[in-house]
């Protein structure tokens, strides 16, 4: 293809992709007071239970977990963010098919086949660290809280909030996905999975150091609770690095590792005395070898003009 018709077929996936997109907004749209209420749970579960705790187990009359708006357009950009993070969500089956249509045609098939592996591999832990941060948030909340005198009434802002949830949500999914990138390093041979074993400490305190600035709760269960998890992704992936260097060594023959300029050790090898054959083996004995004849004298060459003719 040439490079207008390559620009003309990316013109059409990202059209198609749009075009999914904006149908997933829709479907968010209907969904979104669904979706904002599954955000706002943490809070208003704790919300719930402080309520509860400072009136002997009764709810007081007219208690209702509400949000604060700053401004009069922020139900409505609210309502259109949760619609379009809802419908980025739905839709991403068709959008990431119209990405990966348009790159797999330039791969070779083995990279093809590890771009299958990670693209398996990145939705579960892009997921898993949403949860985990859906966790944390309630924890935190409920730990930072704790912290208010008890004649102060907390309202929360409703766009700040969803930010916030959103923004732990979309850091603890990037966060999963460190691992992937050491299967790559180690795949096309940056790292080798015994240098990264050896880097295990340096590895747990960088991530102990990234979850606590990257958690914007203070508390130290969602820190510890991210670094943990970080570390153990980062074992598994040296797990793999390991297995991975161990069938790329077998695949290559004995002298892969060896340089040009190295000579090889004679020292394994045992070096057998050759035995005389007997005719009573069947083979013939070699007879001496005859004296080479002396040499002639060579004849002393002829003058230049007695070696040619008139022709020559």
């Amino acid at each position: 293809m040439t490079l207008l018709e390559h620009l003309r077929e990316l013109r059409t996936r990202l059209f198609r992709a749009s075009i999914a997109i904006v149908i997933g907004m829709i479907i968010g749209y209907l969904l979104s007071k669904h979706v904002l209420q599954i955000l706002q749970e943490p809070y208003c579960d704790l919300s719930k239970a402080t309520a509860l705790k400072e009136n002997n187990g009764v709810l007081p009359p007219g208690y209702k977990c509400s949000f604060v708006a700053l401004k009069v357009t922020d139900p409505l950009l609210l309502t259109l963010k949760v619609s379009l993070y809802t419908g980025l969500i739905v839709s991403s089956p068709f959008w990431m098919y119209q990405l990966w249509a348009f790159v797999a045609p330039g791969m070779h098939r083995n990279e093809r086949k590890w771009a299958y592996v990670f693209a398996g591999l990145a939705a579960p832990l892009f997921a898993a660290g949403a949860v985990l941060a859906f966790i944390v948030v309630s924890k935190g909340l409920e730990f930072l809280i704790n912290f208010m005198p008890p004649s102060t009434d907390i309202m929360l802002e409703a766009m700040s909030y969803v930010d916030f949830v959103t923004g732990m949500m979309l850091v603890f999914g990037v966060a999963f996905e460190f691992p992937l990138g050491i299967m790559l390093a180690n795949i096309a041979g940056i790292a080798t999975g015994k240098r990264l074993l050896g880097w295990w400490r340096i590895a747990v305190f960088v991530f102990f150091v990234f979850a606590a600035v990257a958690t914007p709760t203070a508390d130290p269960f969602g820190m510890t609770f991210l670094a943990l998890c970080m570390s153990v992704l980062y074992f598994g992936a040296v797990i793999f690095a390991l297995v991975n260097d161990k069938r790329r060594n077998r695949s290559q023959p004995s002298f892969a590792g060896i340089g040009d300029d190295e000579a090889s050790s004679l020292d394994d090898y045992e070096v057998e005395p050759v035995e005389a054959a007997s005719p009573i083996d069947g083979y013939d004995p070699i007879d001496a070898p005859t004296p080479v004849a002396a040499p002639s004298s060579v004849d002393r060459p002829q003058p230049l003009d007695r070696r040619f003719d008139d022709i020559t």
